[in-house]
């Protein structure tokens, strides 16, 4: 195998080997030019971004600055939300379900080094996938590190390292971050704490479109 399919194997590779410095160099500017876009011509900004990611939903957004690697390794659902300064290393692939909403300064990791300095510096690296399902919120500033599943339903807290699968259902947060309980019933009549609800449409999912 080249160090392409290497690395998209999940095998050590180096990063400089067989185009991939080119295929970098080649998202970077159509990172440049998405980030760089005048606010009123969303239909060139949305028509970019699905040139640069590996697969998505009808209606997505994605605010500016945005970073990633390669692009083509990051798959997201119906109806995806990332706000300012979202970075993915995607050199394993990345996949968001629907109803995602990702707060600013968020990143996601896949790719790894080794742990000993000398096979470090050898320049070999690696990546793991993460996987992110649906109706999830990641509060900001959150990190999500290599080869981490996180589940349907799932809040993150902000300023949180997921270092380790985070099942469905649940609200977790910390450094590292871990659960702190479940998202009950009860949730669904409450914006915020115990706070309740005093419209009565909550209940119906938006659409992009609205």
């Amino acid at each position: 195998m080249n160090h392409k399919e290497r690395m998209l194997a999940g095998l050590p590779y180096k990063a400089w080997l067989d185009g991939l410095s080119e295929e970098r160099r080649a998202c970077r500017e159509k990172i440049f030019r998405y980030n760089h876009l005048p606010p009123d011509r969303e239909g060139e900004r949305d028509a970019l971004l699905r040139e640069i990611l590996g697969a998505c939903g009808r209606h997505l957004r994605i605010e500016g600055p945005f970073y990633c690697d390669y692009g083509y390794n990051i798959v997201v659902g119906e109806n995806f939300f990332a706000n300012y300064n979202f970075t993915v290393l995607d050199v394993a692939r990345v996949s968001i379900g629907r109803y995602a909403m990702i707060a600013p300064n968020v990143a996601i990791y896949t790719a790894g080094h080794p742990l000993h300095p000398v096979s470090r510096n050898s320049g070999y690296e690696y990546g793991r996938p993460v996987a992110i399902g649906d109706n999830v919120w990641i509060g900001g500033n959150t990190v999500i590190n290599p080869g981490v599943r996180v589940g349907d339903n799932v809040v993150i807290g902000s300023g949180s390292v997921v270092t380790r699968d985070i099942p469905d259902n649940t609200l977790a947060a910390g450094n590292p971050c871990r659960v702190l309980r479940f998202v009950t019933e009860a949730d669904r009549y409450c914006y915020f704490r115990d706070c309740r609800f005093d419209v009565d449409d909550f209940e119906r999912p938006f659409n992009a479109e609205e």
